[in-house]
C-alpha cells in the first residue's frame, strides 16, 4: 500500500503533548518527520518514568508520541545550527513549533526569516493563546486555556463548581487536531497554488467551537448556559448513574425510542411521558432512577442491556476498554519496536482507511539518533560534523 503522506517532509520543534502528537499522527499516515531537539534541554516528556527502556530510560511517553520519527540533537542557541536549519527547509518544507511568540525570530527561524530562503514553506505555529492578541505572552496549560474559553463556566456541578477533565481536551482535540488539519489544508493549497504560508493556531481559540450548542444558543439571544442546566450537562436523566458494586453505567438515551426502552427496562414507564429532559419532576425522576440502578451491579444491568438498543453502557476502565471485543476487532492497539528490539504495546492510529494501514517502524528514538545521516544527506563531510561536534552545535 501507499503511504498516504510519503511526500510530506515535516521539522518538528515541538515538545511535550500538542506539537509531538500533531506530528505522531502525520508520521502514521506516511509523513516523514525530523524532529530538532536541544542536547542541553531535553524535552520534559524524555524524562517522565514510567520507563520501557530503565537502562536507556527510555520514557514510555516518548516512546509513544514520537515513534515513526527521527532525531537530530541540535542545540538552537549555537548560531552555527542556523545555517543547518537553513539546508534542511529546503526539503523539510513544512515546520511546526511550540515556543512562545517571539523565541523563534531571537532564534533566527521566524515564518519571515526562513521564507526568504524557501519561499514555499508552510510553517505552523501552536501556542496556548496565539501569536497576537493580550495573552500571547501568558503561559499555560490545559485547565487555564478551558477555563478562560468558558467551557468550564458549565462543565461541571452546581454544589461543586467546575469538575477536573481526565484527558488533555485543549492540548489534543484543539490543539494537535487543528494543527494537523491546517498543515493539510495548506498542503492541499500549495499543491495547486505553489504558495506556502503562515499558519497561526492558539489552542484557546480552538476551544470556541466546542460551544457549538451551548455558545450558539447564548448568541442566538437564548439563555446563558450554567452548571447543570443543559440536557447533556446534568440538566436532564442523561449522566452517570452509581451501581451497587460502586461502579458505574452511563445513559444516553436522548430520543424518545431510547428513553422507553431504558423506561421498560427499569419498569418505570410512568416516565416515559416526560423524556429525558423530565420537566417540572426531574430531581424527583433523578432520584427514583438512581435507587433502581443502585439495586443491581454493573455487570447485572450489562446483562439487562446487552441485546437492548437504548445507549445505556458501562463505564469502564482504560485496560478494560483495550482488552474489549470492540477494541480488538478495530486494532486499537498495535506492537511497535522499542529500543532495546523487544515489542511495545502502543495506542494505534484510529483512523481506518480502505487502501493504507499505518506502519509502526519504530517508538521514539533516542536523542540525536540520526543527526549523522541527516547532516550526510545535506552534503556535510564527516570532518565537518565533527568539527561542528566539538563546537557544542550538535548532542
Amino acid at each position: 500500500m501507499n503511504s498516504l503522506l510519503k511526500n510530506m517532509k515535516v521539522l518538528d520543534f515541538t515538545t511535550l503533548l500538542p506539537g509531538p502528537f500533531a506530528t505522531m499522527m502525520l508520521a502514521d499516515l506516511g509523513a516523514d518527520v525530523l524532529r530538532v531537539e536541544s542536547p542541553t534541554r531535553l524535552d520534559l516528556v524524555r524524562l517522565m518514568p514510567p520507563y520501557v527502556d530503565d537502562e536507556n530510560q527510555v520514557s514510555c511517553f516518548h516512546a509513544y508520541l514520537n515513534r515513526n520519527k527521527k532525531s537530530i540533537a541540535l542545540d538552537l542557541k549555537n548560531k552555527e545550527s542556523l545555517p543547518i536549519i537553513e539546508k534542511l527547509i529546503m526539503e523539510y518544507d513544512i515546520i511546526i513549533e511550540q515556543f512562545r511568540p517571539g523565541v523563534m525570530e531571537r532564534l533566527g527561524l521566524s515564518y519571515e526569516q526562513l521564507k526568504k530562503i524557501n519561499p514555499n514553506i508552510i510553517y505552523c505555529s501552536l501556542t496556548g493563546y496565539g501569536q497576537t492578541g493580550p495573552l500571547r505572552d501568558r503561559a499555560g496549560h490545559d485547565i487555564n486555556y478551558l477555563s478562560l474559553s468558558g467551557v468550564m463556566s458549565y462543565s461541571g456541578t452546581k454544589a461543586n463548581g467546575p469538575a477536573l477533565m481526565g484527558i488533555q481536551i485543549a492540548d489534543v482535540g484543539s490543539g494537535s487536531n487543528n494543527a494537523i488539519i491546517s498543515i493539510l489544508a495548506a498542503t492541499i493549497s500549495r499543491m495547486t497554488s505553489g504558495k506556502g504560508q503562515y499558519i497561526d493556531i492558539s489552542m484557546t481559540d480552538g476551544l470556541f467551537p466546542y460551544h457549538a450548542l451551548t455558545g450558539i444558543q447564548e448568541l442566538s439571544g437564548g439563555k446563558r448556559a450554567d452548571y447543570e442546566s443543559e440536557w447533556l450537562n446534568g440538566g436532564s436523566l442523561y449522566g452517570f448513574y452509581e451501581t451497587s458494586d460502586k461502579k458505574y453505567i452511563s445513559f444516553g438515551g436522548i430520543e424518545p425510542q431510547f428513553f422507553n426502552r431504558f423506561c421498560d427496562a427499569l419498569d418505570i414507564q410512568d416516565l416515559k411521558e416526560g423524556g429525558i429532559a423530565q420537566m417540572g419532576k426531574l430531581e424527583d425522576s433523578r432520584e427514583k432512577i438512581t435507587d433502581i440502578i443502585k439495586s443491581k451491579t454493573q455487570k447485572e444491568w450489562i446483562e439487562i442491556f446487552k441485546d437492548m438498543d437504548a445507549c445505556l453502557e458501562p463505564v469502564v476502565t482504560f485496560k478494560e476498554a483495550a482488552e474489549s471485543p470492540h477494541a480488538k476487532e478495530r486494532e486499537l492497539l498495535i506492537d511497535v519496536p522499542g529500543p532495546d528490539g523487544k515489542q511495545l504495546s502502543q495506542i494505534a492510529c484510529p483512523i481506518k482507511f480502505s487502501d493504507f494501514k499505518p506502519e509502526y517502524k519504530r517508538c521514539g528514538c533516542k536523542i540525536g539518533e540520526d543527526t549523522v545521516d541527516i547532516l550526510k544527506s545535506i552534503g556535510l563531510s564527516d570532518s565537518e560534523i565533527e568539527g561542528k561536534k566539538k563546537k557544542g552545535v550538535l548532542g
